[in-house]
């Protein structure tokens, strides 16, 4: 099969890199890693000067719906900084790129950060989740203002993105329950209680947090990073807890996000529901684990579950 452009990166063009970020280095190799559908993601192993090895990654984006690709490098980079400067475990931004000049495609560049994925549940499943929400809180903690919300998207908008449709979207018609579960939220959604918004990651799970000797390292892909009602993150991280079969880690997570933004959620239930759409498009390909997808009897059960909490008002 024939790599696409964005798979290869041409070696002169790492090598212009190399020289506006770190002059005199040498190029050792580069290395396609595994990456988000929207973006091809490279590390780039370089030889500094004084001999020392030096590390970067490289993210251009690809053509993904109606993006602008300058405008998601430009949303990404922005937010690294905004991280770094909060301390939250992110990748340091080296370089933006929003015309593709130097990458040869729209993107960002990125200091590299040690870790793992942990694409199954922990053996202290607990302890994973309180993790998780302590680093979740800390995002949620970070001012989120005109200035910021300027470079990002509309949160609230983004994760409630089926409601735009007059009728239900045909991947929702076809799963089982799906066009009244679309009527329930539109109607739900007028009973939203508003909240101070939050940055927002929208895509808060396993699959996009790095782990190294037991702690987070890294919250990677933020090229959807918007701002919005904080619990559009808490519901679809628990919604992963519980597909990947920890609903009681999923309730742990609950309450120490809670206790350390010092106040109950607001919202939860409809957004719950909401992050229930996004299997709803492609169940047969969902995964949640390394080797598992969607297991629809959990799944079922999740959205039931959410949709008390919802109706209740909680």
């Amino acid at each position: 099969m024939t790599a696409t452009p964005l798979e290869e990166i041409p070696e002169e063009k790492v090598n212009v890199l190399l020289e506006k970020i770190a002059p005199g280095s040498s190029l050792l190799k580069t290395e396609l890693l595994p990456g988000s559908f929207s973006n091809h993601t490279h590390l780039v192993e370089a030889r500094l000067a004084d001999g020392t090895t030096y590390k970067i990654v490289v993210r251009r984006y690809k053509v993904f719906g109606d993006y602008d690709r300058g405008e998601k490098a430009h949303r990404e980079f922005k937010t690294f900084a905004l991280l770094n400067r909060h301390g939250v475990p992110a990748p340091k931004p080296l370089l933006l790129d929003e015309s593709g000049d130097i990458l040869g495609s729209p993107g960002i560049v990125t200091q590299f950060v040690e870790g793992n994925l942990m694409m199954e549940v922990s053996s202290n499943a607990f302890d994973w989740a309180r993790k998780l929400a302590k680093t979740l809180a800390q995002i949620h903690s970070i001012p989120c203002g005109k200035r910021e919300q300027r470079f990002l998207l509309n949160g609230n908008e983004q994760a409630a993105w089926f409601l735009k449709y007059d009728s239900p979207p045909r991947y929702m018609k076809e799963y089982p329950g799906g066009a009244d579960l679309w009527y329930m939220i539109r109607q739900l959604s007028s009973l939203l209680r508003a909240d101070t918004p939050s940055l927002l990651h929208i895509d808060y799970w396993s699959g996009n947090i790095l782990w190294h000797k037991n702690e987070i390292s890294a919250v990677l892909d933020w090229e959807e990073a918007a701002y919005g009602d904080p619990a559009i993150d808490v519901a679809y991280a628990r919604m992963n807890m519980v597909l990947m079969g920890a609903p009681d880690a999923a309730e742990e997570f609950l309450r120490v996000y809670e206790s350390e933004m010092g106040h109950k959620i607001k919202n939860l239930g409809f957004w719950e529901l909401a992050a229930s759409v996004r299997p709803m498009i492609d169940p047969v390909d969902w995964k949640v684990t390394a080797t598992t997808g969607l297991n629809t009897d959990i799944f079922l059960k999740f959205i039931q579950d959410a949709k008390k909490r919802a109706i209740e008002g909680k």
